[in-house]
């Protein structure tokens, strides 16, 4: 079951149905499915799955559920809400233990608390903690390789300085193409597109447009909603008339989203300034800023 898991969580199959491993699988495996579900925007289900594991045994795993419950928060703009759960989940992870290719050990709990806590930081317009935090990351496996390439690009695009976002975001792609995490590179793509149409050059809008449409296709034959609609919402921005409709298919997926969220992350959501809920309002404009503050898991 493991091996299945990993491969939907941080391998080649994003949109494996894990719906059974919730009732009978380990702390490990529910987790994984929580990760699973996250992605696919089942933010509800991961909830209830994470929360049952803050408090499990194994340090390793209850300091993850709380970052990955921060990371689902944050995707809903509800970055303070975030913080405290990364707090949590710094507290929480232990000093040491055995390795993981992945990242599931002590050294991967810790990476994911501190680079979750500089994503909260950005999102509170506080970058230079945001840099401070990110410093402290050592990433010893691929999968905080990458994230802490994400959390770098972000604090550029919050700074308004896109040209060095790019870096990092192209160094998280190839990062995540050499793992064959699919969900991992569709994700950085989606930094890096945002990246490059932000910078502005005529060459990196067209590449950035370009990466973000084929995305978009790819990711929503994923089912990864959890992406669609801050992809759809980039290109909404550059690209209104262009493949896929946009604007249909981000109003459609933040829809989707929050219809599987739980109250509370439904309710950061309608309350955050980062989260583009007047889309749902037909003729209204978008109330957030596609360039930066949703797009770190």
């Amino acid at each position: 079951m493991d091996d299945q898991l990993r491969r939907a969580a941080f391998g080649d199959a994003p949109e494996t149905p894990v719906w059974s491993t919730l009732r009978g699988g380990s702390a490990r495996d529910r987790w994984l499915a929580a990760v699973v579900l996250g992605g696919q925007g089942h933010y509800a289900a991961a909830a209830t799955a994470l929360t049952a594991l803050l408090a499990d045994r194994d340090r390793v795993i209850a300091s993850l559920a709380a970052s990955t419950l921060a990371s689902h928060r944050r995707q809903l703009g509800g970055h303070a809400a975030a913080r405290a759960l990364d707090g949590r989940a710094l507290a929480t992870a232990p000093g040491a233990g055995p390795s993981d290719p992945d990242g599931v050990d002590a050294a991967g709990a810790r990476a994911d608390a501190l680079l979750g806590l500089a994503a909260d930081a950005i999102g509170a317009g506080r970058t230079g903690e945001a840099r401070l935090l990110h410093g402290r990351v050592e990433a010893r496996s691929w999968r905080s390789e990458v994230r802490r390439g994400w959390v770098a690009a972000e604090v550029e695009l919050a700074e308004g300085r896109a040209d060095r976002a790019v870096a990092p975001a192209e160094a998280a792609v190839a990062v995540a193409r050499d793992a064959g995490a699919v969900r991992h590179e569709l994700k950085s793509e989606v930094v890096l597109g945002t990246s490059l149409v932000v910078w502005g050059t005529a060459d990196g809008v067209a590449r950035g447009v370009e990466l973000l449409e084929c995305d978009l296709n790819h990711i929503t034959k994923r089912d990864l909603w959890s992406l669609i609609w801050p992809t759809a919402l980039v290109l909404l921005d550059h690209d209104p008339s262009g493949a896929g409709n946009p604007p249909v298919r981000a109003t459609e997926a933040l829809s989707c989203v929050l219809r599987r969220a739980d109250p509370i992350g439904r309710r950061l959501a309608l309350a955050s300034p980062w989260v583009p809920t007047a889309l749902l309002r037909s003729g209204e404009p978008p109330n957030a800023d596609p360039r930066s503050k949703f797009l770190t898991d």
